[in-house]
């Protein structure tokens, strides 16, 4: 793996944040800067914190970035409960969307898993990676 980008779960929160900027497009103007801002901070927020936790030296920094990421996915998930509540969206959109959320808690909760035990197998719990040493010039 050369980069966070390679991640599966990176990737599937990426098409998240795309959904999410798709939806609130539609919602009225007066939520611009209520519940749509909310929502595009909040779908951000996973790709971001797996980003920053991908560049982190030690397994446990990580896993804390990632963990805000798990976070910032039940918000969108509840900021999608305002959505259908609201009437913004329709059923079938509120459930796409919310398969997508749990998609990427599943895989979120696997790299964690994935972290936890590479950083018990760890002797030191830093990172080994080639990748993660670049040097400046």
């Amino acid at each position: 793996m050369r980069t966070f980008k390679d991640l599966e779960v990176w990737k599937k929160c990426r098409q998240l944040r795309q959904e999410i900027w798709i939806l609130v497009k539609s919602f009225p103007a007066e939520e611009k800067y209520r519940l749509a801002d909310q929502m595009i901070r909040s779908s951000r927020s996973p790709s971001t914190q797996i980003a920053e936790g991908y560049g982190r030296y030690h397994f446990q920094e990580n896993v804390q970035f990632c963990c805000i990421a798990r976070g910032s996915l039940y918000e969108v998930l509840d900021h999608l409960s305002v959505c259908i509540d609201s009437e913004y969206i329709t059923s079938e959109k509120h459930d796409a969307i919310e398969n997508l959320i749990y998609e990427c808690i599943r895989l979120l909760n696997g790299y964690i898993n994935y972290l936890v035990k590479s950083k018990n197998e760890s002797k030191n719990g830093e990172v080994n990676d080639e990748y993660q040493n670049h040097e400046v010039s």
